[in-house]
Order: structure tokens, then sequence, then C-alpha cells
């Protein structure tokens, strides 16, 4: 089917945000609030945090505060994957923190097991599925670098079965792939914009005050409080956690660590019976292919396809701007990729396209610090992979708040920061560089020209 009529009856805004379940906006913060705790931010980083904030100590004042809606941004846009990683993966965690992948993997675990935990008792309809993820293979080089890493995960207790191409294509049924690993623990499938909503009101159950529409605009030590400058009101504090990803930090330093990248998004027409069968998968794990450029996609509760990734898109500057959520060229490519992986679905339409930005750093996993004498604490760089652990960021944030040393702030990967980027226009040049070598290398069987070998041995090497 010709991909601009798949896309033509699409609406250009997020299929998980275009739900009735969406709740109406709480009043924004007018005149002057204290707290013990404010929390900025009401994606996951920030609900989580004032959640868990609220777990440890029923007594504590916790407000929240969030520029526009809870989940919006990210948290409402990404494909719904949970991930049990905290490091982006196994080889990352290998690169960069080889004494520490067992203890990283088992933390990745448990915070898993506690999301959904969490989910269960408060009763969030979130579409909550632990499926697993299935990670396919296109070519033979793909598979070979996806081997690298099996016999280590596997030491480390990670269940993973190894499918041939008969065996892959059982599963779910593309005429691409060549092979495959099935992650069968590491990763539950979620309706990203429900479990915010869900967290949101397990917030207010316990007492959290939230203010929605109430972008923070300065952060002023008084010496004695921490002060929240907002349009209209203002939030005295004892502590801060910043949850606020890539938009406008209230530190500058964390302007030096993060740069903003889009993703983008497409959503199908639920599949018929038939069309499933056509498909099998049903055992519903989400997927992922494992070239440089990637796509992930996944089952919905009503059996559409959503079918993201490949383009991550970098705008010279470093600017965040709407406009940026819709770029057709992308929508095009992704809509010829899905035909292509699933020839048999010819003539199925989309209804729903649409982008988001992620916070990117150097290290493709989270960083993490404070300031302030310790009254402030941030989580950041998340690198398209915070629906899971940012969970585990806001652990950390609190702990850091809490001034009492934890398994989680000992963590070498908790107290190191990564490089940060040059500025512009040095980082702009280094990032479409990186880009086109990323394209290419996907072109000639994986092989990394000089850019991408010299960006691994500064530790900067990264494969999407």
């Amino acid at each position: 089917m010709d991909p601009l009529k798949a896309l033509a009856d699409a609406e250009r805004k997020p299929y998980w945000l275009d739900s009735p379940a969406k709740p109406e906006p709480l009043a924004r913060l007018f005149g002057t609030t204290t707290a013990d705790l404010a929390v900025v931010g009401g994606g996951f980083s920030g609900l989580w945090t004032a959640l868990m904030a609220k777990e440890r100590d029923p007594s504590l004042d916790v407000v929240l505060v969030e520029g526009r809606q809870i989940g919006w941004a990210a948290s409402g846009r990404n494909g719904g994957f949970a991930m049990a990683s905290l490091t982006h993966g196994m080889a990352n965690a290998l690169e960069r923190w080889p004494d520490e992948v067992a203890t990283l993997e088992r933390l990745g675990v448990e915070n898993l097991d506690e999301i959904g935990e969490t989910v269960a008792r408060y009763d969030i309809d979130c579409g909550y599925e632990r499926t697993g993820e299935l990670r396919v293979a296109t070519e033979p080089w793909q598979l070979a670098e996806m081997n690298e890493s099996l016999e280590i995960a596997r030491e480390l207790g990670v269940r993973i079965d190894v499918l041939d191409r008969d065996q892959v294509r059982a599963e779910v049924n593309s005429p691409t792939y060549v092979g495959g690993h099935w992650d069968r623990d590491g990763c539950a499938m979620i309706d990203p914009a429900r479990l915010a909503w869900g967290l949101r009101q397990a917030c207010l159950s316990l007492g959290v005050r939230i203010y929605e529409r109430t972008p923070v605009r300065t952060m002023k030590d008084t010496g004695t409080t921490l002060d929240l400058l907002t349009p209209h009101g203002t939030v005295r504090a004892g502590r801060v956690a910043l949850g606020t990803g890539v938009f406008q930090p209230l530190l500058r330093r964390l302007k030096h660590f993060l740069v903003p990248v889009y993703d983008y998004a497409l959503m199908t027409e639920p599949l018929s019976a038939e069309q499933l069968a056509a498909v099998g998968w049903r055992n519903r794990q989400g997927v992922g292919d494992s070239a440089n450029q990637f796509h992930y996609y996944r089952l919905t509760a009503d059996n559409r396809i959503l079918w993201g990734g490949y383009d991550a898109v970098y705008y010279n500057g470093g600017k965040v701007k709407p406009e940026y959520d819709q770029r057709d060229e992308t929508f095009v490519k992704l809509a010829e990729h899905f035909t292509a992986t699933f020839p048999q679905l010819s003539g199925l339409r989309f209804t729903h396209r649409w982008g988001g930005v992620i916070d990117t750093c150097s290290r493709f996993s989270a960083f993490f610090g404070h300031s302030h004498g310790g009254r402030v604490a941030y989580a950041a760089g998340y690198t398209g992979l915070g629906v899971g652990a940012t969970r585990f960021g806001a652990n950390v944030m609190l702990d850091l708040l809490g001034g009492e040393p934890t398994e989680r702030t000992e963590l070498r990967m908790v107290k190191e920061k990564p490089l940060p980027f040059p500025p512009e226009p040095v980082r702009s040049a280094g990032i479409q560089m990186t880009r086109w070598s990323i394209a290419q290398a996907d072109l000639h069987q994986g092989r990394r020209n000089l850019w991408l070998r010299t960006l691994d041995r500064m530790g900067l090497g990264f494969d999407s």
C-alpha cells in the first residue's frame, strides 16, 4: 500500500493521550504554599518520586508541580516498554561498569517487579503485561552481535531463549527475520499514559498536592527554604527533586550533559482476527530489531500495532519546539518499513502519528546528583529507556535527599557523571556526523567507521 494512503487519515497526536480516560487538569498554583518536599515535573520521574516519598514517610508534606499536564511529554508518548535494564542494555553496562553488572541487573529486575506490585496495589488500569521482549535480527551480522553478551547474561540469571529463523517467525511472522532472542522476564508492556494517570491518582490518594499548568521559572535558595517561582505563585520547600528531563533545567550544570533527540511513532487501526492470525504474536512480546537504527513495536490491548523508532533526530541548536513533534519524512519512512516487515498486512491504515523528545546523555543511561548542600537532587538522561528506570532514579533522588548512604548511592553508576557535550556549533556537527555514521554502519554489515570507533574508545559509542 502507498505509505501516503496508509497515513492519510492518521491524526497528528499521540495515541496514548488521545483517550477518554484522560483526566481533567488539576488546579494551577496561586499564591504561596510550603512543603517538606517539592517535586518538579509530572512525568514518570516526578510521579514515582512523589509517590515513594509518601510511602516512605506518610507524614511528609509533598507538593508536585507540572508545567502542563501529568504525562503529556515523554511519559505519554513512548512505546510502553518497561524494561528491567537500568543501563540501556547489558553491553552498555559491561562497557562502563563491569564490576557492578551483577548488582545492576539484580536491582533492575527488583525495580521492574516493584512496578508490577505498585500497579496491582493501587489497581492501576494500564494494561500491564509481563511478556518480555523479543529482539529480532534482520541481518546475520546483527545476530552475531546479539550473541556476544549472551553467555554473560545467562550467567547473571537472565532467562533468554535463542531462536532460529523458523522459531522467531513462529513467534512473530515476518519474512525479514533471520533469528532472535526472547528475554522472557526483562520487559513489561504498559499503556504509558494510563500508568502516568494511575500514578497521579495514587499520589493524590496518599495526600500529595499536585498543581498542573504550573511551570517553575526559577529556583531561589533563601538559606532556609528553596523557593520555586511559578507564574502565579511560589512553593517554599525544604528539599527539591528535579524530574524535568530535557526541558529547561533549573540547575545550569545540567544543560551541559543533556541533548534533546526526537523519536517518532505510528499507530495502526485494530487488526482483524484474520490479520492477527497472519502475524501470529500469540505471546504479545514487545519487539525490537537489532540494527543500529532500530524499530520497536508492540500490540496494544485492542490489537493495534505501535510502530516506532529508526530515526533519532537532533535538530541543530538543540531546541525543543512543538513543531518538531511532527516529521512527515520520518512518518513515510516508518510506514514503508512497516510494510516491508509485515507484507501480509498491506492495506492496514494508521490512525495516529506523533513524535516526542528524549533526554539523551553521552553514556546513554541516567545520571544522578545533588546540589545546594544536598537539599536538591536530580535524575536525567534516560535516553529513551525511562519507563522502568525512572522508578529507580526516583529512589536514588530520595536516597540522596535523605543524606544516608544506600546500596544505590554507593554505585559507581550513581556517583559518576557522563562526559559533557561540547558547546554549539561543535555539538550539532558531532551529533550529525554520528547519526550519518550510524546509518552507514547499517548499510555495511555493522562495520563502524573511524568516527564511531573513536567515539567507542572515548566511551561515547552507541548504536542508535
